[in-house]
């Protein structure tokens, strides 16, 4: 009797399984789409997410006062969800200058990560950007405030947040740039430039990376310096990081925008440099044993840069984020201008790989349709 309960048992298990199985083949399905760039929407600092409700969100910068997203099943056609979140009330932490938002979906809610200027102000600083989070139950909103405050206040003014969720030891690491304001910074190129008579001084922004608490109400530990402008002319990176500069577009050197993935042993941080604003501005990457470094500059940076010196349209590409689609494929989303309207901002997403040898590239900038596997929901 005991061994026919059992088999029973067995096999009422391994109906419903079978049953959730097939659920799940109702619910979700693999499907083509073809996409070309740039695709319908015009804002910077992209960042795409697909959420649990099998469709994907993209945020950026956009509003003076706030953020604003778009939802998309195919990734080619947009809808607007309206403004998510709204800040600079005068209750609130921040002023204004929202930028750079991310979202995350963590146990059942979103939490959106932005940079904005801190209310609290008493030298009067030109530059005041804090980091704030926000949670919401849904990717398209409302999004409120997790604390009436920045994470955290350093000294000086940061931007551009990224979070990463460290599977293998459970923690989560907060990186983020240190704005170029007031931060002048010597070195071989600053001294070459102020003997040709482009600027008496060189400020440069650097990216930090510091373990998150996990409710996102702190840090843990001093904040390490990951990435900075290089200080050599000899550097292999000192050209295509200091082009904004050598070509007189700003007294500034920048490192921002990062982005963190692993791919097996390797920590992988992308980074832009150059003036967000101008033609220059381009993307390489660096490697390390560790989430918090330290990291080596990959040899053949940049690995995203404008193309109208060959001929293409595309320039001002950066500011950068990586999806994994269901195939496994990585793609990469950022912001690019187009020559013909190059004071406007629009959205680029292109093919992203690492090699078996660890090297990662980027196919694009793209203006050409490109087919890409996406998970769909079925009704």
């Amino acid at each position: 009797m005991k061994m026919k309960k059992m088999l029973l048992c067995t096999a009422m298990c391994g109906t419903m399984l079978a049953a959730c199985q097939q659920a799940a083949k109702q619910t979700e399905e693999i499907k083509e789409t073809e996409v070309c760039n740039p695709i319908p929407l015009k804002f910077g600092d992209p960042y795409l997410l697909y959420a649990s409700d099998g469709r994907y969100y993209m945020y950026g910068t956009s509003l003076g006062d706030g953020f604003e997203a778009f939802v998309s099943d195919d990734l080619a056609t947009w809808e607007p969800c309206g403004q998510i979140y709204q800040g600079g009330d005068t209750s609130q932490w921040n002023v204004d200058c929202f930028w750079a938002p991310e979202v995350y979906e963590r146990n059942g809610k979103y939490y959106l990560f932005y940079s904005a200027n801190y209310r609290v102000n008493p030298t009067n600083e030109g530059e005041n950007f804090k980091i704030g989070v926000a949670v919401s139950d849904s990717p398209a909103g409302p999004f409120k405030d997790l604390m009436n405050r920045p994470i955290f206040n350093p000294e000086y003014p940061i931007i551009d947040a990224n979070v990463y969720f460290d599977d293998e030891n459970g923690k989560c690491y907060l990186y983020y740039s240190r704005c170029c304001y007031k931060h002048s910074v010597e070195s071989e190129i600053a001294d070459s430039l102020r003997k040709a008579g482009s600027f008496s001084e060189i400020e440069e922004s650097w990216v930090y990376g510091v373990e998150l608490k996990p409710d996102f109400s702190g840090i843990i530990g001093e904040p390490k310096l990951l990435l900075a402008p290089p200080t050599k002319l000899d550097d292999a990176q000192a050209e295509w990081e200091s082009r904004s500069a050598v070509n007189g577009d700003v007294n500034r050197r920048w490192t921002e925008g990062s982005y963190l993935i692993k791919e097996g042993d390797t920590y992988y941080i992308m980074y832009s440099a150059n003036s967000y604003e101008g033609k220059y501005y381009a993307v390489g990457y660096a490697t390390a044993d560790n989430p918090l470094g330290p990291f080596k500059k990959a040899a053949h940076n940049p690995v995203l840069q404008e193309n109208v010196s060959q001929g293409g349209t595309v320039m001002g590409t950066g500011h950068n984020m990586i999806i994994t689609m269901p195939d496994g494929n990585r793609y990469t989303v950022y912001h690019g201008r187009l020559s013909s309207n190059p004071g406007e901002r629009v959205v680029f997403i292109d093919p992203l790989h690492i090699d078996k040898d660890g090297k990662l590239t980027v196919d694009g900038p793209s203006t050409t349709p490109q087919t890409i596997n996406i998970t769909q929901t079925k009704e």
